[in-house]
């Protein structure tokens, strides 16, 4: 469950980033559309953290060694 949360948060993550050069490119400054697009974003990021750290304090999601 939380996985897929994770997965989901990081999908909306890439959507914001891709809005946000969108509206930058389109724009011409008359608007605060990127502006907005960049607070999704970073609290997007902030839920990603939280999530990563809930997920790892509840024993969902265990770190592992790149060597195994």
């Amino acid at each position: 469950m939380i996985k897929t949360l994770i997965i989901i948060n990081f999908l909306l993550i890439l959507i914001s980033l891709g809005s946000g050069v969108f509206f930058l490119a389109k724009d011409d400054g008359k608007s605060n559309r990127v502006v907005t697009s960049l607070t999704i974003r970073v609290t997007l990021s902030i839920t990603l953290f939280i999530l990563l750290f809930a997920g790892y304090y509840f024993g969902n999601l265990k770190p592992h060694g790149i060597a195994g």
